[in-house]
């Protein structure tokens, strides 16, 4: 076979002899086994599109064994894992679709484009499946505001998701933000989206059709971006910040192009398969298309649209320059695609045409310069079963009483403390800078318990949120799993909806460090049955690993992203309380939990013990009935309650609703353990004095603990602990204390 190498490539016995592929993150059993698929030494180029589609963040080769470990079918799923985005049903012929993803080591280098790319990347998933994209949400997370580095990266990754969502017009609505030393160096940037579709539009990334020609659409390749996928499959180090050139760059403008013109293709109905050039490109899209028709497929390089001169095949297969889709259509289609995209303004190049051979074939300047089986880049890439052992700090941690602290008697203060915590705080310095009105669909904007979109003509709606407590999941992976999953579920029935599925983003420290493998095993253990129990399947997802920094991992961060369905714009449900004289509720039980919560960490400065324990069918229990309440018209407010537990609940009712209330809590519990546990499956909630009997009357009969804690009104919050007042604070100094704290810690 004849190849031609550019001068400053290596020739495959240089390669093999100076074990050049290492640096591509390819180990020696796997050159030999590249070798054995090809028959021969692969070339330069060949051993770089072997290194990205074997890579973690492409292969999931560390990953997969844990992954199938998910229930990912249901009565509503149209579509699973596999393709660019999970597909829901929710009647009337319409469907959901979602899909989180990771952008954190590029977020960690550049954090401004890496976060912009990482929102610009997740829109083109949905798309890509002829979704219009109707909302995007993100999780972030960050070491401490005292930072100045931190401050750096935590402004810019803000601004670039602002950037890029204003710019496309897609409402960022929700989300959550997380400070604490474990993300030191290195931050979590997961960006979700959410869009619409009609069942009878959506399409799959699938290259059909001996002989179809493939078209390239979008901006020209540059060399930004290569390697971006072998990048994100390693640890952070000091010489990262060389490999800036693996960050890629967004331009939201001319996205929104390629996504309107995109969505008209799908509605001519002629497109046969389409899917975006994400990791790893025109590699990923290219060979993933053709193996999922058991299909090959030939690219003509030097069609392919090209912004720098001299590009070599390696670097154009590579690069992952945004904005760019890969689709398959008929030959008597070719044309009107073509006038589609030329109506746009776009660039739409026939690059190459689909095969019968079952192989990846690469022509460049008239030689063929690659040549490889696509199963052997995508279904045969090598699957490993890492070691797993339970860490010494696990074991340390079943022998610790987290209820041993000597006890805060300054309630109020330490209730002040919570609400000033970053993590806890107000987050509008965050989603202030979003576009979270545009389309004018959002009923339920940032700062509620989940984002409520409506679902135009019609009088349903999407509740959505994004969860996960890494402090838990550190503690006890398994138990913060089914804890991630039951608080994204809760926080969509507070709002009113029907939970129904789950987009979850694994975000976890080296694999090849056994302790941190056994975080990933138990916490996947967790997730899988809390989706069983509360029957939201897993439809898609992303996995990040080799999150570290010189301190060592992060905590265990997999986050969930939830999508619920509120059948009735009349049930959407938001925290605040509502009305002077309404009726406060407990729902749930308090138990003297402190392991991993605020409190712990913030009054007694410690992370330790084993988390809040949940059952899974107590959580059940409470949502439905929760949800048939709000159904029923019987609830004016619902808040779960999470970080800060009870106190801060009712603090952050209090603050959006703009008024204030008088509770006296009844408890066996030491008073500041009524407060500030952070017990599961409990919701505060809020009725008129009319429904009041009525909701209390339909939670005994459902089973669930009920407890009525006083009245709405005034304008502070007064809280008794056994007819003891421990609280009295003005609800316009609680705010100042919310709202001010991330600006403050900002501005220092």
């Amino acid at each position: 076979m004849a190849q031609q190498l550019s001068a400053k490539e290596p020739t495959a016995e240089q390669i093999e002899q100076q074990k050049l592929y290492k640096q591509m993150g390819v180990t020696d059993e796997e050159y030999a086994k590249i070798c054995g698929f090809l028959g021969r030494k692969p070339n330069y180029c060949e051993i770089g599109v072997f290194s990205v589609m074997w890579s973690e963040h492409c292969s999931y080769k560390n990953s997969k064994p844990i992954l199938k470990k998910f229930p990912t079918t249901g009565p509503r799923v149209l579509m699973g894992p596999g393709e660019g985005a999970g597909i829901v049903d929710i009647g009337d012929n319409q469907a959901v679709v979602f899909k989180i993803e990771s952008h954190n080591h590029p977020s960690a280098i550049e954090p401004y484009q890496g976060a912009a790319t990482g929102v610009g990347g997740i829109i083109r998933d949905i798309f890509s499946m002829g979704a219009r994209p109707v909302a995007l949400l993100n999780s972030l997370r960050f070491g401490r505001l005292d930072n100045e580095r931190v401050k750096y990266l935590f402004e810019n990754v803000v601004s670039g998701i602002a950037g890029y969502g204003n710019c496309i017009g897609i409402p960022t609505v929700g989300g959550e933000v997380v400070f604490d030393e474990s993300y030191e160096g290195n931050p979590l940037v997961n960006a979700m989206c959410v869009g619409l579709i009609n069942h009878d539009e959506i399409q799959r990334g699938v290259a059909k059709g001996i002989g179809n020609p493939v078209l390239y659409v979008g901006p020209a390749t540059g060399r930004d971006g290569i390697h971006g996928a072998t990048f994100a499959s390693e640890e952070l180090t000091e010489e990262s910040e060389s490999k800036r050139p693996a960050v890629q760059v967004g331009d939201p403008f001319m996205e929104k192009l390629v996504m309107e013109a995109c969505l008209e293709l799908i509605k001519s109905g002629i497109v046969v398969g389409i899917q975006d050039m994400g990791a790893a490109g025109l590699t990923c899209s290219s060979s993933e298309m053709a193996s999922k028709a058991g299909n090959g497929m030939e690219l003509v390089l030097d069609r392919v649209p090209q912004r720098e001169p001299g590009m070599t095949a390696y670097e154009m297969m590579l690069s992952e320059s945004q904005e760019r889709m890969l689709f398959v259509v008929r030959p008597e289609h070719e044309q009107q695609a073509k006038d589609i995209f030329r109506k746009w303004g776009l660039i739409c190049e026939t690059v190459g045409k689909v095969t019968d051979d079952g192989r990846l074939r690469l022509i460049h300047h008239g030689e063929v310069v690659g040549d490889i089986p696509v199963t052997a880049l995508v279904d045969e890439c090598p699957v490993y079963h890492k070691p797993s052992k339970v860490p010494a700090y696990y074991e340390e941690n079943a022998h610790v009483d987290t209820t041993r602290y000597p006890e805060v008697t300054d309630l109020q203060g330490a209730l002040e403390k919570l609400l000033a915590t970053p993590s806890i705080a107000s987050k509008e310095w965050v989603y202030n800078q979003y576009d979270y009105m545009v389309r004018t669909n959002t009923f339920v904007p940032p700062g509620s318990d989940a984002a409520v979109v409506g679902i135009d003509g019609t009088r349903k709606a999407l509740a959505m949120t994004t969860d996960c407590n890494g402090r838990y999941v550190y503690l006890d992976p398994e138990v913060g799993g089914r804890i991630a999953v039951a608080e994204a579920a809760r926080n969509i029935v507070c709002s009113g909806g029907e939970p129904l599925a789950i987009t979850d983003n694994l975000n976890f420290g080296s694999p090849e460090k056994p302790e941190i493998f056994w975080q990933l095993e138990k916490a996947a253990d967790g997730i899988s049955e809390a989706c069983r129990v509360l029957e939201t399947p897993v439809i898609g997802g992303n996995v990040s690993l080799y999150n570290e920094n010189a301190k060592g991992a992060i905590y265990p961060t997999p986050v969930i992203g939830m999508v619920g369905l509120v059948a009735d714009v009349d049930h959407i449900t938001t925290q605040g309380f509502k009305k002077e004289g309404d009726v406060i509720f407990l729902l749930g039980e308090t138990k003297a939990e402190l392991g991993g919560s605020e409190f712990q960490k913030v009054l007694h400065g410690v992370v330790e013990g084993r988390p809040p324990q949940i059952d899974l069918a107590v959580e059940r229990k409470l949502q439905q009935a929760l949800l048939g309440a709000i159904r029923s018209g019987l609830v004016a407010s619902a808040h779960d309650l999470s970080e800060g537990g009870l106190a801060v609940a009712l603090a952050e009712s209090a603050i959006s609703g703009k008024i204030g209330a008088s509770v006296d809590v009844a408890t066996e519990l030491r008073a500041d353990f009524a407060l500030f546990s952070e017990s599961q499956s409990r919701v505060l909630v809020s009725a008129s004095p009319a429904n009041a009997d009525a909701l209390a009357q339909a939670f005994v009969s459902a089973g669930v603990p009920c407890a009525r804690l006083g009245t709405v009104g005034g304008e502070s919050l007064r809280v008794s602990v056994n007819g003891r007042a421990v609280i009295d604070a003005e609800v316009g100094k609680l705010t100042r204390l919310f709202k001010d704290a991330i600006p403050a810690a900002m501005a220092k």
